[in-house]
């Protein structure tokens, strides 16, 4: 199933809460929460606090997505502050598999994101362990970049790797997705996208009611 989730980080936080309670309204299926610690990546963004004021007011599911070294050490802190889904780095973690046995059992689903220059082979010992895979189509840090096109095989190299473990996982992605881009995305295999300044940045109805039409989901956004 096709889900939209639009990434908080792309929102004016100035009106944070309006604008989820708009991109509620319009039908998206999760919030997607970026957090930085300026080591992982170059960037520091928002933590536990901001996560937990905005628990309170909206009943979307929270993709909680760790950008930050040994995230194990966080993984119950973002359970209590309302996490429904946390991703976590392969390249930041020491112990993949242990970081992702307790996120499940936590009660969250556990998801690893791969950056683009991390083959999705590297996940193979880990990936039946798995509720979902984050395909990172740009560096990670910045809002705003282009989408790399090379990315497309890595879904497909993804999906290639999942029927051969017989595994079932949903394919996500993150960085540059586009009304323009989605549905070769869509059609490599991704099936949650996440869009920031493609949902966020203008009509946040109308931007939501484009990508439920790709899906062909328009119907949910009336």
């Amino acid at each position: 199933m096709y889900q939209l989730a639009p990434s908080i980080l792309s929102a004016d936080f100035a009106r944070l809460g309006e604008q989820i309670l708009e991109a509620e309204k319009a039908g998206v299926d999760m919030l997607h929460i970026d957090v930085m610690d300026g080591s992982f990546v170059p960037r520091i963004s928002y933590g536990m606090p901001v996560i937990e004021s905005i628990r309170r007011i909206t009943e979307l599911p929270f993709d909680v997505h760790l950008m930050v070294q040994e995230p194990l050490r966080f993984v119950r802190d973002f359970k209590e502050c309302g996490a429904d889904l946390l991703t976590v780095h392969a390249e930041a973690c020491t112990h993949l598999h242990t970081t992702v046995t307790e996120i499940k059992k936590l009660g969250m689903k556990a998801g690893v994101a791969l950056n683009p220059a991390t083959p999705a082979e590297s996940l193979r010992y880990v990936l039946p362990e798995l509720d979902y895979v984050l395909v990172m189509t740009v560096n990670p840090g910045f809002g705003g970049q282009k989408f790399l096109p090379s990315m497309l095989d890595k879904i497909r190299s993804l999906h290639k790797l999942m029927g051969e473990l017989g595994v079932k996982a949903d394919v996500e992605v993150d960085g540059g997705i586009t009304l323009q881009n989605v549905r070769e995305v869509m059609d490599a295999g991704a099936n949650w996208f996440v869009a920031g300044t493609s949902v966020f940045g203008g009509d946040i109805k109308q931007n939501a009611a484009g990508f439920k039409a790709a899906f062909g989901n328009e119907d949910k956004c009336r």
